[in-house]
């Protein structure tokens, strides 16, 4: 049997960054190279019913009862196998570090990065573990390919562990989730489980039946450009109308002065000039009706401006992404009994936090498939100071394996 981190090691090396302005999908076809190797090593393993939608790029495959647990619920495991478009993953090189001193750790000394424990303290809890790190100029990809490896493991031990009781698992993974398009194409009635587990969360005890509401916003300021000796009365300038637009959004609903339920519009990325700037938003709220209220004020700035400059200075486009899953969760409440009870077990501490995010959870739970959220052992997702530990990776291996006993 293969171990979690040997598996995890090899899948963080292969790219398969998504691409937010992609029209296809998948929005990258590099991420069919890891769906592939899955779905070979699934069959290597003995898994049955495997599927592999060469068009869309899921895998689905399934763990068979054992003897006597044909009734059985059947549970799902999903895990994504993107990596964020926020930054590179190409060409990662992961880097052990054994028995970790507690201090600051030199990821690049040639570029001078550092994950300093000033910056993230939360690191120093796993002083004497084990962790896994990049190299300073990739992001590491433990979002999600160590929830990917996890579940890989648990289900290879299943398998080779026929005595174990244990009713019908079925295994899903995804693409793009990280540009919110991962249950796009997933086929709930194929996949044909009663309720399912997305292992796409952190640090270890995390478990979340909650998230927020998301909408993406993009935001157009059309200028007009004069030359500036003579821009008198003619000149509009779009970043200027950009940064106004940006002031009169509530300073403090921004990411970074907001925590646990407190939403947020975060401008993602912008470009431009004078004659013409696109801006790019998320906004977010676990409260429902504040979501709305931040949408309309979204768009109420805009016409505010328009008023100001003249209609169609400013135009937004925005959608929907997805919503909380506690709508659909609340109904379910006995999954998320079966996590803590199959943690406290193991000896971890249950963290049961709202997503400040999005994970395919939350639009598959509005789909029919009820699917919270268990953490995998990562920190710091997104980025190039991303780390993982080795020893909490393998205790959700653990946790798996237990919570599958919990349907018996």
């Amino acid at each position: 049997m293969e171990d979690v981190i040997d598996r995890f090691l090899r899948y963080v090396q292969i790219d398969t960054r998504s691409e937010e302005e992609s029209t296809s999908h998948p929005s990258t076809a590099k991420q069919h190279d890891l769906a592939k190797m899955l779905a070979g090593e699934l069959e290597a393993m003995g898994a049955q019913e495997i599927t592999y939608d060469r068009e869309h790029c899921y895998v689905y495959a399934t763990i068979p009862a054992s003897d006597g647990c044909e009734d059985k619920p059947v549970v799902g495991f999903i895990a994504h196998m993107d990596t964020s478009p926020a930054m590179s993953g190409a060409g990662v090189k992961p880097r052990m570090i054994k028995e970790y001193d507690g201090k600051d750790i030199v990821l690049n000394q040639e570029l001078g990065v550092v994950l300093r424990t000033a910056d993230f303290p939360e690191i120093c809890k796993y002083k004497g573990q084990d962790l896994i790190v990049t190299d300073g100029t990739t992001l590491l990809g433990a979002d999600d390919k160590a929830g990917v490896a996890e579940i890989m493991t648990m289900a290879e031990y299943y398998l080779t562990h026929p005595g174990e009781p244990h009713g019908k698992l079925r295994i899903g993974f995804t693409p793009d989730e990280e540009i919110g398009a991962g249950p796009d194409f997933f086929d709930v009635a194929l996949f044909g489980a009663t309720a399912a587990y997305t292992v796409d969360g952190g640090a270890l005890g995390e478990l979340e039946y909650e998230n927020f509401n998301a909408a993406g916003a993009k935001l157009h300021v059309q200028g007009r450009n004069v030359h500036p000796g003579c821009a008198k009365g003619k000149m509009k300038n779009a970043i200027l109308i950009a940064q106004e637009f940006q002031s009169l959004l509530p300073v403090f609903d921004n990411p970074m002065y907001t925590e646990g339920y407190e939403g947020f519009y975060h401008l993602d990325s912008i470009q431009g000039n004078v004659e013409a700037v696109r801006a790019d938003y998320i906004i977010r709220d676990h409260d429902r009706e504040l979501f709305e209220d931040k949408k309309r004020r979204f768009l109420e700035t805009a016409a505010f401006l328009n008023q100001k400059y003249g209609e169609g200075t400013v135009t937004v486009d925005m959608k929907d992404s997805y919503y909380n899953m506690k709508e659909i969760m609340k109904e379910h409440m006995e999954l998320i009994d079966k996590v803590v009870d199959a943690m406290e077990e193991q000896g971890i501490q249950p963290i049961i936090t709202p997503i400040r995010g999005g994970t395919d959870g939350a639009r598959l739970s509005f789909m029919g498939l009820p699917c919270p959220n268990i953490c995998t052992g990562g920190e710091n997702y997104h980025g190039k100071y991303e780390y993982a530990c080795v020893q909490s990776m393998e205790q959700v291996v653990k946790l798996l394996i237990g919570l599958v006993q919990k349907f018996v």
